[in-house]
């Protein structure tokens, strides 16, 4: 596991199955009373992590069904702006990209939407990613212009994780909207890399 992850931090060995069962059981027999508690155990186990799996549990009970009360928009800048800077590497972001800060997108635009145009343009590689693949899952709902500044800030890179995303957003979105995407990627030709292009229409042809 530590070898395919490429993580400086070593595992338990605990499968993703095996974790999941795991995280079920303690979370419901030790309930948190209240947020700073909650808040403050998902620290204390991101923190003090000796293996990966630990980091895993502080970001399982970032979502866990009981504690979705909790979830606001200061975690974005929060705790979440920690675990992306701090672990970055795709096991962490994308989680916390996708399936956490996504919904407070969706939840609250005006106030995350001005995070993630922040975050396209930081110095650290995980908070652009980020800022590019947090509407995975919007369909329809999808903010074609926070997409459009996303991507259109971060052409230039050459690293593959943002290209591999850019190309990612965009054919999720090419399932709801396919001519939106064409005509997105028509116009960037000369812009967009090759792996990203080909991922945007991988599914939908030009």
């Amino acid at each position: 596991m530590q070898a395919y992850m490429k993580s400086a931090m070593p595992y338990y060995g605990v499968y993703a199955s095996g974790q999941k069962a795991l995280f079920a059981i303690v979370f419901a027999n030790h309930p948190l009373p209240d947020r700073a508690t909650w808040l403050r155990a998902i620290e204390l186990l991101w923190r003090t992590a000796t293996h990966r799996e630990e980091r895993y549990a502080a970001i399982a009970l970032t979502g866990y069904p009981a504690y979705a009360p909790y979830h606001r928009v200061d975690l974005v800048t929060g705790i979440y702006a920690e675990i992306v800077a701090v672990g970055a590497w795709w096991d962490y972001v994308d989680e916390i990209a996708i399936r956490r800060i996504g919904p407070l997108l969706r939840a609250e635009p005006g106030a995350v939407t001005p995070i993630m145009r922040a975050w396209a343009t930081d110095a650290h590689l995980w908070k652009r990613r980020t800022a590019i693949i947090c509407q995975i899952g919007h369909k329809e709902a999808a903010d074609r212009d926070l997409l459009t500044f996303v991507i259109d800030a971060n052409t230039n890179g050459q690293d593959f994780f943002i290209r591999k995303a850019i190309g990612w957003a965009l054919r999720e979105l090419a399932k709801r909207d396919p001519d939106w995407v064409r005509s997105f990627v028509a116009d960037r030709r000369a812009a967009l890399s090759g792996l990203s292009q080909r991922e945007a229409l991988k599914n939908i042809g030009p």
